[in-house]
């Protein structure tokens, strides 16, 4: 950033003294910077060093301040003088942005030019209050089966996507965004401290489902300086709140959080602040809880808009009680847990149902996906315990049998390919199949492979979830008679 000059104007000049107040670099180091002097400096000030260079004022202290620089420049050096600006951080938001990967100032980094900013949001805003917010009632399709059945998510909700690592969380908020296809939500992707192949292989992938052309990338890649891993969420959530102010819907993915509190663990041990439980500041809860109190879904006198922010957080050996997760668990509206077990047993997506809660998205629910789905949580459920108590080998009733067979018929129905979500009308349509027992005939297999085949058959029917029950049914049966012959 460089500051701005005003041209010497002779006649409107004024003899007079004139008070400015001038600080002096202390200690550089790791992207921070310690300045002494600038008494009245704000936090999230940003300051100037003389040599260009900008700084944002993190943390005030009795005798000097610490500031982050948002450049690394290596003309930054102790003795050198700091002024004011009297401005805060703000980062380009608008149309321009999309289709574009950007850093956390807005910076771009596909190799296009910078985008042509005509708006600028701040990084920190305060959350909307009560009186400008509405009720979660309309639906948000991530295109998963289970999530959309089991654990449904509303516009404006904040649910957590929480597992251990390489579990398949990042596949699942891909697939929410690439379901955005043609919905008219605009979607912001922040990646915190990835790799630069893990970067380039997730807009490769949303370039070739087309959900890059509704999307914006922000990026700071783990060799960024930590500030800027700082800093990537807040501008993630700025440009998304400008476009829900305008009344749009929008999608915001954190990926992911566990990062994004490292970064901030860093910043604060290199300024020297006090570590509380498991070496991160006290004020780590509070960090986390600005940024997400931020989505919601507004009033229509507030423009009717909404942010949907789906964070992801990682877990080790799926230890939930861990700090960070404990704390995004208390802040969201949900979760919705990834387990290595079942992954590593092929279950895929890998998601415990048994620990996932979708808190308020049961009230945005269609009221037809609600009523198909009343029960299939709790028989999924049950079949677990069944199933682990068959494993001793005792002799079952038929019953019993019965349930067994019904929920593996489940499980296989419920496995979905990574990146190829399904429409509202599939998930309707598996889930009256398995409720009326149009697949009990049929193998796991069967199953799984007859709706596929009745997935492919849905976009030219005409049914609609509004479609009578009756209409649902003829033609489900329809197109499984269609493809298997039930045995006699």
């Amino acid at each position: 950033m460089q500051n701005s000059r005003v041209a010497f104007d002779p006649q409107n000049y004024r003899f007079g003294l004139r008070l400015s107040e001038r600080g002096y670099v202390v200690g550089i180091g790791d992207g921070i910077a310690l300045i002494r002097g600038l008494p009245t400096a704000r936090l999230d000030e940003l300051i100037s060093f003389d040599d260009g260079s900008t700084g944002l004022v993190f943390q005030l202290g009795k005798d000097m301040l610490g500031a982050i620089l948002l450049a690394q420049s290596q003309g930054v050096k102790a003795g050198m003088s700091v002024q004011h600006t009297g401005r805060k951080l703000e980062i380009g938001v608008g149309e321009v942005l999309l289709g574009r990967v950007v850093d956390p100032l807005g910076n771009a980094l596909d190799g296009l030019p910078d985008p042509g900013f005509r708006e600028f949001h701040p990084l920190e805003a305060a959350a909307p209050p009560i009186i400008e917010r509405d009720f979660v009632k309309e639906p948000l399709y991530t295109g998963n089966k289970i999530v959309d059945a089991l654990i449904p998510i509303g516009k404006g909700q904040r649910q957590l996507i929480i597992g251990d690592d390489g579990t398949g969380k990042s596949t699942l908020a891909l697939d929410a965004v690439i379901n955005q296809k043609g919905r008219d939500v605009l979607c912001v992707i922040v990646l915190i401290g990835q790799t630069r192949a893990g970067v380039a292989g997730t807009i490769e992938t949303l370039r070739q489902t087309g959900a890059l052309d509704y999307s914006v990338v922000v990026v700071a890649e783990a060799n960024a300086l930590p500030g800027f891993r700082y800093l990537a969420p807040f501008a993630g959530c700025a440009i998304a709140e400008h476009w829900m102010r305008l009344g749009r819907d929008t999608l915001v993915i954190y990926d992911d959080l566990t990062r994004h509190a490292q970064s901030y663990r860093e910043l604060s041990l290199l300024l020297q602040r006090p570590p509380g439980r498991e070496a991160y500041p006290g004020d780590i809860f509070y960090l986390h809880s600005r940024l997400l109190e931020r989505s919601t879904v507004l009033g229509l006198s507030s423009g009717g808009g909404s942010m949907t922010a789906l964070p992801i957080i990682e877990t080790r050996q799926g230890e939930l009680s861990a700090y960070i997760p404990t704390n995004l668990i208390s802040i969201t509206d949900g979760q919705i847990y990834f387990d290595s077990k079942l992954f590593a047993s092929g279950i895929l997506p890998a998601i415990d149902i048994g620990r996932s809660v979708s808190r308020i998205g049961g009230k945005a629910q269609h009221p037809a996906i609600k009523a198909a789905s009343a029960r299939i949580r709790l028989d999924y459920l049950q079949f677990l315990e069944l199933e682990l108590f068959a494993r001793f080998g005792a002799r079952l009733e038929a019953a019993v049998e019965e349930k067994l067979r019904q929920g593996r018929l489940l499980r296989e129905i419920l496995k979905q390919n990574p990146l190829e979500p399904v429409s509202e009308q599939a998930h309707l349509a598996w889930l009256r199949a398995y409720g009326e027992g149009l697949l009990n005939e049929l193998s796991p297999e069967q199953a799984a492979a007859g709706l596929q085949q009745v997935f492919e058959q849905l976009p030219g029917s005409g049914l609609k979830l509004e479609s009578s029950k009756s209409q649902w049914l003829d033609r489900l049966k329809h197109w499984l008679s269609e493809t298997y012959e039930p045995a006699a």
